[in-house]
């Protein structure tokens, strides 16, 4: 079983990085350079919006429906036709939610109508493809899981690239919602897809709701919803806030939105990797010693992928920036680096954040793995807390840049408060020593990146020489070896 986890682990990775950067990178990034910053903003505080009450559509739902098949196969049949009517129910409770919150917060004519509408079916669909993706990975159908983990992406890819480069959708006269459309005809398929699949595991189905079930369901899963919800407040809400805090038409909201784009992209990978940690943990929490080395090892990886990122980021911000936006029609050359000079502030602290962020994939992770929810809320409150509060005083004065300083602070903040917690909580031996040796590897890898850029090379080229000399201080300064490497992804008794 350990093996066929590890090697579905691998495929789903290796799916992910195939196709979600691209995503991110090209088609995103593509839509927002034809719609301008005004528009796209506008569409990603409309989004933001519709996904900060996205726990409504679930409630744990989805987590525990996966558990309880896996424990028991019969259980597909048995619960399947009235957990998908809860699931539908739910959904029209969370239209209700967004749409009624929606009117008060100014959501309620034209063009924002529209989109909250659309952005909204969406992430009804994708909750309902995550419900049925449960059901697969409780069947332990791990490689149609992983092919449907992307299959979504797929299509959309396909889709928008027949809208931008086929020549058929004329371009002067493309929209935002030509984009959600798009998505939506790709959630709409692979429901049909994930469908046919669970169908052929069941037998026969009962559409009765079973209420003393679901409550069962929502006392378990409630701590866990909690968080979730918590949790997008304080990682989503900044391009709400810009949208509404700003008169300006949503232009700080997509000025902050494509400096968040390589945030978003790195922190679909990092995410990747919480989800291999999360039994592993799970496995190794009795054991307090191999769990300490676990703890060293896993966040060693993090530190030494993002930290690297991180570096070459705040070195060459306004080349990425350049490289990834091109100037707009009739667009004059100071114009252009003016806005790009705009991006460049921001982008580094969002990167920052991104750090901050995927090392609470190690803590988090583990006290999640702990069943810890109760601390887990607390400093998730706590965060929820301090971003609203300091947003309100930095957006006024210091527009996006203001909002991703304190993305930084509140991702910075959460993540310290979950390493105390861990440390306290399973007395974690790290030491002085290893600290030292992780500032020796930022050091050192922030010398070589200064040293490259020096060297005035075009930029591509230091950056290239810059990444490869960082790759080898991870083993230079021993933050890691090929064998701890190795023991995080295959299991003892295999080597």
């Amino acid at each position: 079983m350990h093996n066929r986890f590890i090697k579905n682990i691998i495929f789903l990775l290796f799916l992910n990085l195939l196709v979600k950067p691209f995503w991110i990178l090209g088609i995103d990034r593509e839509v927002q350079n034809l719609l301008g910053d005004a528009s796209y903003g506008t569409y990603q505080a409309l989004f933001n919006f519709s996904y900060l009450f996205y726990i409504l559509l679930d409630l744990g739902i989805t987590n525990f429906n996966s558990r309880n098949i896996a424990q028991d196969p019969k259980n597909l049949p048995k619960h399947f036709g009235g957990l998908t009517e809860i699931k539908l129910l739910l959904g029209l409770l969370y239209a209700a939610v967004i749409f009624v919150i929606g009117y008060f917060n100014g959501y309620c004519e034209g063009l924002k109508l529209k989109l909250l509408f659309w952005c909204g079916l969406n992430q009804v669909l994708l909750s309902f493809i995550l419900y049925l993706r449960s059901n697969i990975q409780g069947l332990l159908l791990f490689k149609s899981d992983s092919i449907l983990s992307v299959f979504d992406r797929i299509l959309a890819i396909i889709f928008m690239c027949l809208v931008l480069w086929s020549g058929w959708f004329p371009k002067e006269r493309f929209n935002v919602i030509w984009y959600l459309q798009a998505q939506t005809l790709a959630y709409v398929c692979t429901i049909v897809m994930a469908l046919f699949i669970v169908l052929r595991h069941v037998d026969h189905l009962s559409f009765k709701i079973n209420f003393a079930f679901l409550r069962n369901i929502l006392r378990q899963s409630l701590p866990f919803a909690v968080l979730v919800l918590l949790m997008s407040v304080y990682s989503r809400v900044e391009p709400v806030l810009l949208e509404r805090l700003l008169d300006d038409k949503g232009v700080q909201a997509g000025i902050y939105s494509r400096a968040y784009r390589l945030f978003d992209a790195g922190n679909n990978i990092s995410n990747l990797f919480a989800i291999m940690l999360l039994p592993m943990f799970a496995a190794t929490l009795k054991n307090k010693i191999e769990l300490n080395n676990l703890v060293k090892t896993s966040f060693n990886v993090i530190v030494a992928m993002t930290g690297i990122v991180l570096v070459q980021c705040v070195f060459y911000d306004t080349e990425i920036m350049k490289i990834m936006y091109r100037p707009e029609e009739a667009e004059t050359e100071a114009a252009y680096l003016m806005r790009i000079g705009q991006y460049a502030k921001v982008f580094p602290i969002l990167m920052g954040s991104f750090f901050c962020l995927s090392t609470t994939y190690v803590f988090g992770t583990l006290l999640t793995a702990n069943g810890s929810l109760k601390q887990l809320n607390l400093v998730a409150a706590s965060g929820v807390v301090i971003n609203i509060l300091l947003n309100l005083f930095v957006i006024p004065r210091f527009l996006s840049v203001g909002a991703a300083c304190t993305s930084l602070c509140v991702q910075a903040v959460t993540a310290f408060a979950q390493y105390l917690i861990c440390e306290k909580m399973f007395h974690l031996n790290l030491g002085g020593k290893y600290w030292i040796h992780l500032l020796l590897f930022i050091g050192s890898i922030v010398l070589c990146t200064w040293l490259t850029k020096m060297l005035q090379l075009n930029w591509i080229v230091s950056f290239v020489i810059a990444f490869v000399v960082n790759v080898g201080l991870i083993f230079i300064t021993k933050l890691l070896s090929l064998k701890e490497i190795i023991s995080l992804v295959i299991p003892s008794e295999k080597r």
